[in-house]
């Protein structure tokens, strides 16, 4: 087997992990609830202790930030422990760019902005019905963004395994 689609493989597995976990366990609550939040349609969040704060456009960008700041840090670590584990040596500048297009990415659909990039994709491609669906246990804004993140991560883990080598 080709060493750099071993490394292909590694890479994707590793940064789809890390992002899943991110997304799900990582993630603050603070974070997952008002990062599309702007001035305009602005976020009541509750703390635990009963104290409400209103967030807006800034508040919604930085919330947004840290959680791809944390999503992005964790990928990282996964992709230099993981092929490390493995064997697998990853250029530096590769695992870089890799990390700046899920990072990147992940921030332009995870804003959410109303009529942000992923409901106008969506709009676009005759998917909003299926973007603005809640019922059935299904939700379709939520299937599109994890969408976007597996098929981003893809290229990710191309990029990052561009002259990998054995250890």
């Amino acid at each position: 087997m080709n060493h750099r689609s071993t490394a292909f493989a590694a890479a994707y597995a590793l940064m789809r992990v890390a992002s899943d976990h991110s997304d799900h366990w990582g993630q603050s609550d603070f974070d997952a609830q008002c990062k599309g939040a702007t001035d305009k349609v602005p976020v009541e969040y509750k703390h635990q202790d009963g104290t409400t704060v209103t967030v807006g456009t800034d508040g919604g960008r930085r919330a947004c930030l840290h959680h791809v700041l944390q999503l992005t840090t964790t990928q990282g670590m996964a992709l230099v422990a993981g092929t490390r584990m493995l064997g697998i040596r990853l250029h530096p500048v590769a695992v870089a760019a890799a990390l700046a297009v899920s990072g990147l990415t992940h921030y332009a659909a995870d804003r959410r902005v109303p009529q942000g990039l992923l409901q106008r994709l969506a709009k676009a491609t005759g998917k909003e019905r299926f973007y603005t669906l809640a019922d059935f246990g299904l939700n379709g804004s939520y299937c599109l963004d994890q969408s976007w993140h597996h098929s981003w991560e893809t290229l990710a883990a191309l990029v990052a395994s561009v002259k990998a080598d054995q250890r």
